[in-house]
């Protein structure tokens, strides 16, 4: 058994330059899906530019009893976007190093929107797999989120505990995943470099709170979302749909953001349109009150 507790949270590697597309997608030369090992039982994928200008980022944690995938991609056709293939390719690996039988795979999801649940139906008739729908009945059920959205859930893989935090405000059903293993905290379309939709200002609000305070009293090593939207110039981000981003700044962010974060949403309250604030880009998209 893999002692998932001894050292954590352990380092990991992000020295990663990730493919931002091609100039021209068509003869874009990289694979549909890059894969980057950040540490023995933790994968970070990424959809190719080329393939869907999203260009979301997926997790792969394995634990002692099964493995969890966070989120499934942007296409659904395998043959544009052989998930499903990529997957099994790497839970048949880590099973070759770390063997165990009748291994299992948990699939759940940052927030339920398209670009994250395309590829759900890759798995329908996967052997030993669980797939948690994205709809907020599913989700509050599947991590036992009672008294939602204050109560914060655990996820156990065996050995391997991740916090199941309530974060909506960018989507209903939005959670944020804090992996005690390696202290990533995975916060979806909630926190990343790009434009951070808030479709619920009073939800989205609570949720940054929530995780304050949660950072206050655990120790997170990066801040993970789901996109790079922003180049490496302050303020400045690359417009909807660019399927070619050469000057990407990294994808990870800091518990400071969080602050940053804060006082972003506190000077412009009473503000509707979009705020750009360094890293990322504020957009707020409810009615006005």
């Amino acid at each position: 058994m893999i002692d998932f507790l001894r050292g954590a949270p352990v380092s990991g590697s992000l020295d990663v330059a990730w493919h931002a597309g091609w100039p021209s997608p068509k003869h874009d030369p990289a694979p549909e899906i890059q894969v980057h090992a950040y540490s023995e039982h933790t994968v970070l994928l990424r959809q190719n530019k080329s393939v869907h200008y999203e260009a979301p980022f997926l997790f792969l944690l394995f634990g002692n009893d099964r493995a969890l995938l966070l989120d499934t991609g942007a296409s659904a056709d395998p043959a544009h976007f052989p998930l499903r293939d990529t997957v099994d390719r790497l839970v048949s690996e880590w099973l070759e190093r770390h063997p165990r039988p009748g291994y299992s795979l948990l699939i759940a999801h940052t927030h339920g929107h398209g670009d994250h649940t395309a590829a759900d139906p890759q798995f329908a008739d996967r052997p030993l797999t669980t797939v948690v729908g994205p709809g907020l009945a599913e989700v509050t059920a599947a991590f036992e989120l009672t008294d939602w959205p204050h109560r914060t859930g655990t996820l156990d893989l065996g050995g391997r505990v991740l916090d199941v935090i309530p974060g909506p405000g960018h989507q209903r059903a939005a959670v944020v995943f804090h992996d005690r293993h390696t202290g990533l905290l995975l916060t979806g379309d909630s926190l990343y470099p790009g434009r951070l939709y808030i479709e619920d200002r009073a939800a989205y609000s609570a949720t940054v709170d929530r995780l304050l305070d949660f950072c206050a009293t655990r120790p997170v090593r990066h801040v993970l979302g789901c996109h790079i939207e922003m180049t490496t110039t302050a303020d400045e981000d690359y417009p909807r749909g660019t399927t070619y981003q050469p000057d990407e700044p990294p994808l990870q962010l800091t518990p400071a953001h969080l602050h940053t974060l804060r006082r972003a949403l506190d000077e412009t309250a009473d503000r509707h349109g979009s705020h750009p604030y360094g890293e990322f880009v504020l957009v707020y998209r409810d009615a006005r009150p």
